[in-house]
């Protein structure tokens, strides 16, 4: 058995804010927590925010990834539980970016204990079939918004993405209207 801040040490787990309501942040392929910088400041302070980096993210020791273990969005599902059960987390809104938004799905499958609700960005539904014979089709009604200036210009394209983030998660509160960030 793990000791119980082993895993949230190993993927730099770090949680902001004191809210009584708890938000996990989980970043996709390719990025890594600091994905979320733009917005968690202001989630921190109605919010506990818990942010984290992949086995196969960058900001972690690449000792930590098997490609075999990590073979299967299960064994992420599995890190994402593993994780919430050592930080005692509990009926807590998840966040998943891209491959995120289905690790986050089966975890909650797995374990519905620990998530109150999903919030998916630019994840895809797909077909899933467990290890069992039983074939299970998840599917979800996404949030999409292509933004794509006809510059090209990929700061604006970066802005207008974290634009959408924060209206995504700005609609959590109750009796918001909605803030810019840049």
């Amino acid at each position: 058995m793990l000791e119980k801040q082993w895993l949230s040490t190993a993927l730099n787990a770090r949680t902001l804010g004191l809210g009584t309501e708890t938000i996990v942040f989980a970043h996709g392929f390719g990025t890594d927590q600091s994905v979320w910088d733009k917005i968690t400041p202001f989630l921190a302070e109605h919010y506990k925010v818990v942010l984290f980096d992949w086995p196969f993210s960058g900001a972690v020791d690449p000792t930590l990834y098997d490609p075999f273990k990590y073979s299967s969005m299960e064994a992420f599902a599995d890190v994402l539980v593993t994780l919430m059960d050592q930080m005692d987390l509990k009926a807590i809104t998840f966040v998943g970016h891209s491959m995120s938004g289905m690790i986050g799905c089966i975890a909650s499958i797995a374990r519905p204990d620990l998530f109150k609700r999903l919030i998916l960005l630019c994840a895809s539904p797909r077909s899933y079939s467990s290890s069992s014979s039983s074939s299970l089709t998840l599917s979800f009604s996404l949030v999409s918004l292509f933004c794509v200036p006809q510059t090209h210009d990929r700061p604006k394209t970066f802005q207008c993405l974290l634009l959408l983030y924060y209206d995504v998660l700005s609609r959590l509160r109750n009796n918001l209207t909605f803030c810019h960030l840049i």
